[in-house]
């Protein structure tokens, strides 16, 4: 049985309008309450965002934010954290690149950029979220925990290729969206902090469940003992790992469908519809 479970948030735990359903929160307060789960979101959201988000839930869970970047245990406390070097970030930052998309940094300030985000603020219309507008050369590159590169799809596979050439092994590169490309540290992904987290609280991986849509939640799916692919995921990410099971979409809150069977009728088989 399940012992921690965590949970991505855009595409997976949060409806479509970027709020957490009713539904969706009463069985996050089941899984607690009846069988004692630890609960863990993990996310590319900032833990300040997060911070606020489960303050108004009223929700005790663990953080997994930025990717990987950072975990907090439920009382707030850092348990980790890892930052780009400051020669990742310096090329980064300061690379010539043949991209339309916009660039934004983050460090334990907050989010960082000199663009019109625009309708990028309706994903943080909960929380409120959003960037302090500054001239990102100026940043220092000591200072850097991630960076995001947003626009179009087929741009940023243009972009991955350039930003690959000139990183090398310097950093990891991925996914957190179809319209987000994300610069994290080298190892470091929501599996690995899933991991870092697990062997804290004296689990292991085959202890966990995991839900996710996107390529940032590539390593935490196929490393926990259960994971769970919403149906509105990535194509990319069915097409990695095609031995998971796919549940129903994030619209019909699909992760509490899912758990709800789990709790009452764990030994029925499972259907998304």
């Amino acid at each position: 049985m399940a012992r921690l479970a965590a949970f991505d948030m855009d595409g997976t735990l949060l409806l479509p309008n970027h709020h957490l359903g009713e539904e969706t929160l009463r069985t996050l307060n089941r899984l607690r309450e009846e069988r004692q789960i630890t609960l863990a979101f993990a996310t590319g959201r900032h833990v300040l965002e997060m911070r606020h988000i489960l303050g108004a839930l009223s929700l005790e869970a663990f953080l997994i934010t930025g990717n990987g970047t950072r975990i907090h245990s439920t009382e707030g406390t850092l348990l980790h954290r890892q930052d780009l070097t400051s020669e990742a970030a310096e090329i980064v930052i300061h690379g010539q690149w043949d991209t339309q998309a916009s660039l934004h940094v983050f460090n334990d300030t907050g989010w960082l950029t000199q663009y019109d985000v625009g309708d990028m603020l309706e994903a943080h219309v909960y929380s409120g979220f959003s960037p302090k507008i500054v001239d990102v050369k100026r940043i220092p590159s000591d200072e850097v925990t991630k960076i995001c590169f947003c626009g179009p799809h087929d741009d940023l596979l243009r972009l991955k290729v350039q930003l690959e050439e000139a990183l090398g092994d310097r950093a990891f590169l991925c996914f957190s969206a179809i319209d987000c490309l994300e610069v994290l540290p080298t190892g470091c992904n929501k599996g690995s902090a899933l991991n870092a987290l697990s062997q804290h609280l004296g689990f292991t991986m085959q202890d966990c469940m995991a839900f996710g849509d996107a390529m940032n939640d590539r390593e935490m799916l196929s490393s926990v003992g259960h994971g769970l692919i919403m149906g509105n995921a990535m194509a990319q990410l069915k097409a990695d790992l095609p031995h998971l099971p796919v549940i129903g979409h994030c619209s019909k809150q699909a992760v509490s469908h899912y758990l709800t069977h789990w709790l009452d009728t764990p030994n029925l088989t499972y259907s998304p519809e």
